[in-house]
């Protein structure tokens, strides 16, 4: 194999490692926004979870401890 071969091989390989990173990269920024949608509608959730369980809750009757 000849040194321009070599050359023309590495350089080959460095495009196609080029572009696979990109690749990646790209696929990784898409699923930093699903993360994030995912994630606020996750606290939204929560917010109305936790606003629906408050409703829910029985009031407390104050009393005086037998004490008194």
């Amino acid at each position: 194999m000849s040194t321009e071969d070599r050359i023309i091989k590495l350089e080959m390989l460095a495009a196609e490692q080029e572009r696979t990173i990109a690749e990646l990269s790209a696929q990784l920024t898409e699923q930093w926004a699903t993360i994030e949608k995912m994630r606020k509608k996750l606290d939204a959730l929560t917010e109305r979870f936790l606003a629906l369980e408050e409703q829910t809750l029985p009031d407390v009757p104050v009393t005086k401890p037998p004490h008194y």
